[in-house]
């Protein structure tokens, strides 16, 4: 509950669907948070109310989908500022769902702040309208990678915008005892692949899925051969053990593979990732998770938020997964491995600057946080 100084904070995202992705945005968040208003009531407006309860037992969750204009205006009704973000929740047909809970907020005179959002694509004229209408109102808008900054411009934001990385840099890793590993299957003592597979998914619809499962499979097995390895494929959400499964069927070596089942959190599989001798994946929050520990990594970009990743870090990164093209895929995963302890340096080198750019989040945050204090306190006194 809210402390004798405290602010409530509501916090507006993809929060509470089981994506590890989103919940490791959400931790870093709160972290965050913690830090700058210790006394801070925060409401988490989430999917899952009882998911996100469960896993952050020092906040209140309450639903936003399917909920009344009067239920949400009962709830924001008791804000001080609403957050909006992190992750990629602005695009076709989405936005307009999380920017109704938005524009009630504002109806109410409630600041709004953007949080290391994710923008687009976004190219239905509702949803750009939306979005350009309902953040000019914004008191500060930050956006979590150049993409997204784009967009915003080019749908007609005028607001001063300022780019800084996705909250997910801002956690520290959970111990994942070796032990949890024999739990999953995989053997001691032998050389690790991480491998993240997704459904093609709104950036890439006519991705063909049984073409690029065996394409991944051949890269699960050319890894086998090569460096002598385990697979283990980590599913960062429910669908993506489906993806995972067609992988695997389509590998010659499938008896060198496992699929991780176990319910862990984001701290977890950050940790998860330090058993990892290389990792090779689409996901971008596992890409981020193996660039935090110092795990070699390979991109694929399905999405323009993986390769701004990569080009952020550095990496090398190919679309060969849209194009369905072995060669060029499987000479990169060969140029990692052998240039991966030369390459380590300059990784880490990028790494701690995203890592830097996150928290400039946290001072965009700070200066908006410090402003809603002064007023409360002078508020009070009066």
């Amino acid at each position: 509950m809210r402390g004798p100084t405290g602010l409530t904070i509501g916090v507006l995202g993809s929060y509470g669907g089981r994506n590890l992705g989103d919940e490791a945005i959400l931790t870093g968040l709160l972290a965050d948070l913690r830090e700058q208003e210790p006394n801070a009531r925060i409401i988490v407006f989430s999917r899952n109310p009882a998911h996100t309860a469960l896993a952050h037992p020092d906040v209140e969750a309450v639903p936003w989908e399917g909920v009344s204009r009067v239920d949400s205006a009962e709830v924001l009704g008791q804000l001080d500022l609403l957050i909006l973000g992190g992750g990629g929740i602005l695009y076709d047909k989405e936005a307009r769902r999380y920017l109704r809970v938005v524009r009630v907020a504002q109806e109410r005179g409630l600041p709004l702040l953007t949080y290391a959002v994710g923008v687009g694509p976004l190219s239905d004229g509702v949803d750009t309208g939306m979005v350009r209408e309902t953040l000019a109102g914004a008191t500060e808008v930050t956006v979590r990678d150049q993409e997204s900054r784009m967009v915003l411009e080019e749908a007609g934001l005028l607001n001063p915008i300022t780019v800084t990385a996705d909250p997910a840099f801002l956690l520290e890793p959970e111990d994942f005892p070796a032990r949890l590993l024999r739990e999953e299957g995989v053997p001691a003592g032998k050389r690790l692949v991480g491998l993240s597979v997704r459904e093609p998914g709104r950036a890439a619809e006519r991705l063909d899925v049984d073409g690029y499962h065996r394409l991944l499979a051949q890269i699960g097995d050319f890894l086998v051969q090569r460096i002598d390895a385990h697979v283990l494929f980590v599913p960062m959400e429910r669908d993506d053990i489906r993806h995972s499964h067609g992988v695997l069927s389509h590998m010659i070596a499938a008896d060198r593979g496992r699929i991780l089942h176990g319910d862990y959190s984001p701290r977890q599989v950050l940790g998860l990732m330090k058993h990892f001798d290389l990792a090779v994946g689409m996901r971008l929050h596992f890409l981020i998770f193996a660039a935090m520990v110092g795990t070699p990594f390979l991109p694929l970009p399905y999405a323009g938020k993986v390769f701004d990743l990569a080009q952020r870090l550095g990496v090398p990164a190919l679309r060969g997964v849209e194009r369905e093209v072995e060669g060029p895929l499987l000479a990169e995963v060969d140029r990692l491995w052998d240039e991966r302890e030369s390459r380590r340096e300059a990784t880490a080198r990028r790494v701690a600057e995203v890592c830097d750019q996150a928290r400039g989040t946290s001072q965009v945050t700070r200066a908006v946080l410090d402003g809603l204090r002064s007023r409360t306190l002078a508020r009070m006194a009066a």
